[in-house]
């Protein structure tokens, strides 16, 4: 039986890996800001312990995780889950909307990463999963100072990855697509509320395409939920883990055009060294 700790567990990915880590035997630490949710949700059950943590907090992620230990005596997988998204050109987004956004997708998964990890590092095992996204991989129009906060999260995960290793902790970073949830919803999606007309043909463009987009996405996302949950077990688990059709066409689109600026631009690009003789 693994013990999952996982947080905005609540909706979402989170309800739903709970639900199927539950329906497996194993048990979750299920957090949300309002722990009431996480009970509505799935009711009394002896493999869950419903905590209220508002991810922003280092006081509260301490104290869950020091309650999630009093529970279950360990900690086998943290799902950092918690997150939200802003849509807007980026010189709309005002500074109080990219502050909430960093706070929770940023500084929240460092908050609770940091509490849990010297539980983790004390018994030399562990899984931290990462939930980053299709846009921590990639910037789009409409969504950079969203896809900033997940960039941070994909740079915390590769040195995650190599500093904890030797210590038998993996750290994987999961970057999924657009899927059938209510991400794109008011309830998980935020808009800028300054609108530049400047920016109708990109980040207006991507506003109306978000709407027709919502529940409509190509991902399923149950089978997100079974694929983490058999990743769990997984012997040798890579740094990154794409998941959905969309993600790997924009990785791949990706490579091809980084490749072809090395191609265009190497001879610039290396000319920057000292010469040696």
């Amino acid at each position: 039986m693994k013990i999952w700790f996982i947080t905005g567990a609540s909706r979402g990915f989170g309800a739903l890996i709970t639900a199927q880590a539950l329906a497996k035997g194993d048990a979750v630490v299920a957090t949300a800001r309002n722990s009431k949710a996480i009970t509505e949700r799935f009711g009394e059950h002896p493999n869950l312990l419903p905590v209220t943590l508002d991810v922003t907090s280092q006081e509260q992620a301490t104290a869950a995780a020091k309650t999630a230990i009093e529970r279950f005596g360990r900690i086998d997988v943290l799902l950092n889950n918690a997150g939200f998204g802003l849509m807007g050109a980026v010189e709309e987004a005002s500074p109080a909307e990219i502050e909430a956004v960093y706070k929770t997708n940023v500084f929240g998964l460092l908050n609770v990463t940091r509490a849990i990890l010297p539980f983790m590092r004390q018994v030399r095992s562990g899984r931290i999963l990462n939930i980053s996204s299709i846009g921590g991989y990639r910037g789009a129009a409409g969504f950079g100072v969203y896809s900033s906060t997940k960039f941070a999260v994909e740079g915390l995960s590769e040195a995650l990855h190599d500093e904890l290793a030797p210590l038998g902790i993996h750290v994987t970073v999961v970057e999924p697509g657009y899927f059938r949830t209510d991400f794109l919803d008011a309830s998980s999606l935020t808009s800028s509320s300054h609108i530049i007309a400047d920016y109708e043909a990109t980040a207006g463009k991507v506003r109306t395409l978000a709407t027709s987009l919502s529940h409509n996405q190509p991902g399923d996302p149950n089978k997100l939920a079974q694929v983490l949950i058999d990743f769990a077990d997984a012997p040798h688990p890579p740094v990154r883990l794409p998941l959905g059709s969309d993600t790997v066409s924009a990785i791949e689109d990706k490579h091809r055009k980084d490749a072809a600026i090395l191609a265009e631009w190497r001879a610039i690009s290396v000319s920057t060294d000292f010469i040696t003789r």
